[in-house]
């Protein structure tokens, strides 16, 4: 009796399994999304991504995937093929969603709260994801609300990325950290939607 109650158990597990890596399967990605990939190869590589408003990702090695609207065997795919340069043989990647999108926050009666707008911090800072900021913040301000660069960022090669209200289009802005005067200044004003970019510094750089 008890060997048939513990068959059932393991079944019903098994079934739960299934069910989920199924749905995660059919899931399509969506931009606020939070993925966690895994490479098998090379461990130093794990993280958690954001999908950013373009529906894009960036990853170390390879820059910027397409994600929104993708399943995550898509993605998964076509990361493991851009990676693959980078190694003697195709690596094994995974990918699971760590966090949805988070719904619209509905707008309460009472007091008109302070307006704010969404920033997006990516890469090698201290907390990435997004920020609810106010107007008029900075490129440094917000590098500062992040919890600032680690010790792995690309302090000279620093991105901003800027989406033409009209067409869509992402412009990319370079922004030196050391203050030189070939990239944006570090008292650039964000705009709603501007999405900040730290990649990981290279050897010797």
């Amino acid at each position: 009796m008890h060997s048939v109650i513990k068959s059932f158990v393991v079944l019903v597990i098994a079934l739960v399994a299934a069910t989920g890596a199924f749905a995660q399967s059919a899931y399509k990605i969506k931009p606020g999304d939070a993925l966690q990939v895994e490479v098998l190869e090379d461990p130093s590589l794990n993280r958690t991504t954001l999908v950013l408003p373009d529906g894009s990702i960036t990853f170390p090695l390879v820059g910027s995937i397409p994600a929104s609207g993708r399943s995550i065997d898509s993605v998964k795919s076509s990361l493991a093929s851009a990676l693959t340069s980078n190694f003697n043989k195709q690596p094994t990647v995974f990918i699971s969603i760590a966090a949805l999108a988070p719904p619209p926050v509905a707008v309460a009666a009472g007091p008109v709260a302070p307006p704010t707008i969404d920033i997006f911090v990516m890469g090698e800072v201290g907390n990435p994801g997004k920020l609810l900021a106010t107007p008029g913040l900075t490129i440094l301000q917000a590098l500062a609300e992040a919890g600032g660069l680690t010790a792995f960022a690309a302090q000279k090669r620093i991105q901003l990325r800027r989406a033409d209200p009209n067409t869509g289009v992402m412009t990319k802005y370079l922004y030196n950290y050391k203050g030189t005067s070939n990239s944006i200044k570090g008292s650039t004003v964000l705009i709603p939607g501007d999405v900040i970019v730290v990649p990981e510094r290279r050897l010797f750089e």
